[in-house]
């Protein structure tokens, strides 16, 4: 089977880090495609649309290589992406949805982003010092101290394939905006979610599961980017899933 694999806002291919490798060796009966949303990673130069319908067009463009059926883990802005696609995609296109520590329209504002997070979000916009930035970040949607050589990683990506303001603010704009269909694109997918997300509520998440009687799976601390905080759980939590 082979998997999509989605980040998340401003974030590209390489802030996965080694959990593609984690994955593969965990299901080596499987492939996996870490794919760029349009304005990040190698598409950095690209602009990105300001809606998610129209990232989820560049993507669909970027993976028609990839032979169908195939499945999709995402996570943050990616979920939306996912889940647009899902409920837009040709019947039996999707196998399996993964969406980690996304939201949608169902959900208030105040749950799509904690009234916390937003100070220290429009701070990170103003900063123009790189790697105090991707620190901060990092400080934000981990809840484990970064490592000093992360920290690091994350800087040389912003270095070499930096994103835009300009893109930075479309996806953000899109993500606002998203409101996905009533119709239930899958009879199940996999939602997890972190209760010691500070960006995300873990609600939106739960909001979902209620909406189309899916599968959530909560861990008890981690941050919102749980595939830095925890991916030996989330890798667990998929091979439960995917035996059921």
């Amino acid at each position: 089977m082979d998997w999509i694999l989605l980040r998340g806002l401003t974030r590209e291919q390489a802030h996965w880090g080694d959990f593609p490798e984690r994955l593969q060796a965990s299901f080596p009966e499987h492939r996996f495609h870490p794919v760029d949303l349009p304005g990040t990673g190698v598409h950095f130069r690209e602009t990105s649309p300001d809606t998610i319908t129209g990232i989820r067009e560049v993507v669909r463009r970027q993976v028609a290589h990839i032979p169908k059926p195939f499945s999709i883990l995402a996570m943050s802005m990616g979920g939306m992406v996912a889940l647009d696609w899902a409920q837009h995609a040709p019947e039996g296109e999707i196998q399996n949805l993964v969406l980690i520590n996304t939201s949608s329209g169902f959900s208030p504002f105040w749950q799509r982003m904690r009234p916390g997070a937003w100070p220290r979000v429009l701070r990170l916009l103003a900063r123009r010092e790189l790697f105090e930035r991707e620190r901060d970040i990092l400080r934000l949607t981990s809840n484990r101290e970064p490592p000093l050589e992360l920290v690091k990683h994350w800087y040389r990506i912003q270095r070499q394939r930096p994103v835009s303001a300009g893109n930075a603010l479309r996806q953000m704009t899109a993500a606002a905006r998203y409101r996905p269909g009533r119709q239930r694109p899958m009879p199940d997918a996999l939602l997890l979610a972190s209760r010691g997300d500070r960006i995300v509520h873990w609600q939106c998440s739960a909001q979902l599961e209620q909406r189309w009687l899916w599968t959530l799976k909560l861990h008890p601390d981690a941050g919102h980017d749980l595939v830095i905080d925890d991916p030996d759980w989330l890798i667990r939590r998929l091979r439960d899933w995917l035996a059921r």
